[in-house]
């Protein structure tokens, strides 16, 4: 029982950390743009190039 004087206090004061660590995040506005983050997450930035097309010089050099 004599371990409650140290672990009420911890406890309290870890609740209290994150409470501002939370209120902190909403003032910077961490939370205002939820669903342009999950998109952005999905999106495909990879996209392929589009070929190139061939040069007239190309044709000539290969024998076509």
């Amino acid at each position: 029982m004599e371990v409650l004087i140290y672990l009420v206090p911890m406890a309290l004061t870890l609740g209290l950390l994150g409470l501002g660590g939370f209120l902190w995040s909403l003032k910077s506005g961490q939370f205002d743009d939820l669903d342009g983050a999950s998109w952005r997450a999905i999106s495909d930035d990879d996209m392929p190039k589009a070929a190139k097309p061939p040069k007239d010089n190309d044709h000539k050099e290969h024998g076509a």
